[in-house]
């Protein structure tokens, strides 16, 4: 989220400057490749692009082919295929194996998808973004056509036709309850990128010493938004942790469920270390819906907390014990404020994607999930 912010300030900044400009964004992949659906570059009409779609192999092509589609301000779908396993390739110093399509626009046409990111941003909740690709009809329904379907609220824009806006509103609502971005075919042989845009992740920072300064930076590196909860307001303050999204005084730690922004896709650390303090935070955050929640120390630490709270008649289900990760982060041998900060920010991706975090030279299959039959580059 933190490159398409990038993109999407870099848009909104040039539009003011009068600048003309393309967006072109990744909308199927197959076989092994660097970026996955969704990745975007911005190309100005003058400067650098803004953002990456490959290890730096294919940024030149379409940076070319995208001051063409602004030359002649229609949209174009193009592809490159990098799976040929030869010499001649790889001398290139080509970062993949795989094949990509990507969907080249004038701004102006983006401006549906900006205005997009720009809510899912603002508001924190997942919307789902259905762009047209092609089309067997292209005087009902064009390429470039878009529908945003908010995960609630009112559904913003038209693809041309009512019959292929009712199916593709299904389908958005489907991607957003998967969480999956991917080509899909409508009637009248419409072929439309389903895109999940997902808020920035919220880390709710339970403590806020000297050791939570790298965490909070460290999130906010990777496009997260950090808050930082304490019961010392003295300690709340932006000269301390100016990359902080937000700050959350609380009077009591136990009060925490009712103060700060805590849902299921919420991650939570405790760090206060302060045994009651970690204990009574455990206690508010046990009765949320967070689904992470990390607590720092030994494992013993942890087991000894939890048996007070069960000894106070807290009820600690399996399913509770399951979100709880203590000692917190992924086994790296991490020593210090800054390695641990890394440590947790690694567990926390692992976590969201369902990893266990291991190396990925011993992982069996491919590095990221293949994409569903029809749904691969052509």
């Amino acid at each position: 989220m933190s490159e398409i912010t990038d993109v999407l300030e870099a848009i909104e900044a040039l539009d003011a400057q009068g600048q003309r400009m393309a967006l072109a964004t990744i909308v199927a992949v197959r076989g092994s490749t660097y970026r996955r659906p969704g990745a975007r570059l911005l190309v100005p009409e003058e400067g650098a692009p803004i953002g990456n779609i490959s290890g730096g192999c294919l940024e030149g092509d379409v940076a070319d082919m995208a001051r063409v589609v602004m030359r002649e301000g229609t949209a174009r779908l193009a592809g490159w295929d990098l799976t040929a396993d030869d010499d001649a390739v790889w001398g290139l110093g080509l970062g993949c194996n795989g094949a990509i399509e990507v969907f080249i626009e004038p701004a102006e046409q983006a401006a549906a998808v900006t205005h997009a990111l720009r809510m899912a941003l603002e508001q924190e909740r997942p919307i789902c973004v259905v762009t047209v690709l092609s089309s067997e009809a292209p005087e009902l329904v064009a390429p470039g056509a878009r529908l945003v379907v908010p995960a609630d609220g009112p559904i913003e824009g038209s693809l041309g036709h009512a019959d292929v806006d009712a199916e593709a509103i299904g389908l958005a609502r489907e991607a957003l309850e998967a969480g999956r971005s991917e080509i899909r075919t409508f009637v009248h042989g419409v072929r439309a990128f389903v895109e999940v845009l997902e808020p920035p992740l919220r880390l709710v920072i339970c403590g806020a010493g000297h050791d939570a300064i790298p965490l909070v930076h460290a999130a906010a590196s990777v496009g997260w938004r950090a808050v930082v909860v304490d019961d010392r307001p003295a300690f709340l303050t932006p000269e301390r942790f100016p990359l902080a999204h937000a700050f959350i005084p609380v009077e009591e730690p136990g009060e925490v469920a009712a103060a700060a922004p805590l849902d299921a896709r919420t991650f939570a650390v405790v760090m206060t270390h302060n045994y009651l303090r970690d204990r009574d935070y455990l206690r508010g955050l046990l009765t949320s819906d967070v689904g992470y929640i990390a607590m720092l120390g030994p494992s013993a630490r942890t087991h000894r907390l939890l048996s007070d709270l069960g000894d106070e008649g807290v009820e600690i289900t399996d399913a509770d014990r399951a979100r709880i990760h203590g000692p917190a982060g992924l086994d790296l041998g991490a020593e210090g404020p800054d390695e641990i900060a890394q440590a947790i920010v690694a567990e926390i991706v692992a976590v969201r994607h369902g990893r266990r975090g291991g190396s990925l030279r011993e992982r069996p299959g491919p590095i990221h999930d293949r994409p569903r039959p029809g749904a691969e580059a052509r």
